[in-house]
């Protein structure tokens, strides 16, 4: 990866913690922006503290959303400390903040003040419920948003109880569809030379997740349940056991399961008129499913998929964390990279997922450590000196 990026002439104020926040800041630092990460002096983000695990007491948490960032704290309940956060504001392009609503209002820096006194700033919220509506107080938290959006009631088995993702897709979510908010606003200032807010809710952007299954509900009436790993409207696609691990079929139309009952051995399999047509395949599921089922456990799980690729049958793995890490192909991609932390050592990352041939995401900076630059930009970019500077460290401002 190469230095800079498409949005190295941006500068971020990134006023948030925990997860949806930093991950969508993390991306607009990797896309080249300067990110300016305001942390409460003595603690920061929550997350520098979750663990274990940590590495020489650094949170791996932290560190895996926090890259290219700089760390500055600040006390913004001090007179001083909001003075010199309006001083950062003036020189920022983008404010993020997670804070729930109402919080920043009450602290001088809601978006009418912020707007009023800096219209071409684009200030994102993001919040649990978004900025408006009868639940916009209430806290927003990951495993609440899985629930309340819907999105934990397809989960799971379909005679077992509802599950949350196994991570926190709600967040993350919500992380994403702020760099594309941001972004969108960006675009817009250029045309019109104003910023404007980006209101983003976890709770929309999970909802919007539903996409088809939100569809069949508005087509029929009926509510959607919950069904494995089965396919409303495609079979097969789902998960079957081998003998050593778990294949993944997406068997998408009819002339893609004739190739697969003949490279599994049956082609009469695609005869039976219980399964020679997608819809019919669909009524008769359970009788299908029982029959793959016994096919595949005689055979490795890599054996089944060294006969059904060649083939161009969609079919994969299963595979833990561990595998994923170690994939050749992410590595092909630069999506497993290391980087060297001042403290503790080298760190694996995961890199930027948004491939760009010409303004190419990059990793240049570790994650910070707890105020690593608070000295660095009151002073480069504030032009204070180290007389000041040591004044406001020991009257707790920063």
């Amino acid at each position: 990866m190469t230095k800079g990026g498409p949005l190295a002439r941006y500068r971020a104020l990134d006023l948030t913690r925990v997860l949806a926040g930093p991950y969508c800041t993390m991306q607009l630092a990797d896309l080249g922006a300067e990110v300016i990460k305001i942390e409460a002096p003595g603690k920061g983000d929550d997350t520098r503290a979750w663990g274990p695990p940590f590495l020489s007491g650094e949170s791996a948490y932290f560190m895996s959303i926090n890259r290219n960032k700089k760390s500055v704290t600040l006390n913004l309940k001090a007179p001083r400390g909001k003075e010199l956060l309006w001083s950062l504001l003036e020189l920022s392009d983008v404010l993020v903040e997670n804070f729930r609503p109402g919080a920043l209002e009450r602290l001088g820096f809601g978006y009418d003040a912020v707007h009023a006194r800096l219209p071409r700033l684009v200030y994102c919220s993001i919040s649990g419920f978004g900025h408006s509506g009868p639940d916009r107080n209430l806290p927003g938290y990951d495993v609440l948003i899985q629930g309340e959006s819907g999105l934990m009631s397809l989960t799971g088995d379909a005679d077992g109880p509802p599950y949350k993702l196994g991570t926190s897709i709600s967040d993350l979510a919500a992380g994403m569809a702020a760099v594309q908010g941001i972004l969108a606003a960006l675009l817009a200032r250029a045309d019109g030379g104003r910023g404007q807010h980006v209101d983003i809710s976890m709770l929309d952007t999970s909802a919007a997740l539903l996409t088809y299954q939100a569809a069949i509900h508005f087509a029929t009436g009926e509510v959607p349940r919950r069904r494995g790993n089965a396919h409303p409207t495609i079979v097969p696609y789902s998960t079957y056991p081998c003998r050593d691990g778990t294949l993944i079929l997406a068997v998408g139309n009819d002339s893609l399961f004739v190739r697969m009952c003949e490279r599994v051995g049956h082609p009469e399999l695609a005869q039976d008129p219980r399964f020679a047509s997608a819809a019919a395949r669909v009524g008769h599921r359970a009788e299908l499913d029982r029959l793959l089922e016994e096919i595949f456990r005689a055979q490795p799980r890599e054996h089944w998929i060294a006969a059904l690729r060649p083939a161009g049958i969609p079919c994969g793995a299963v595979r833990d964390v561990a595998e994923v890490c170690a994939s050749p192909q992410l590595a092909a991609r630069q999506m497993v990279l290391r980087m060297e932390h001042p403290v503790a050592g080298s760190v694996g990352q995961l890199g930027c997922p948004l491939g760009l041939s010409e303004t190419p995401a990059s990793l240049r900076l570790p994650p910070p450590l707890l105020g690593q630059h608070t000295d660095e930009i009151l002073a480069d970019l504030l032009g204070l000196d180290a007389r000041e500077i040591d004044r406001l460290r020991e009257s707790g401002v920063v």
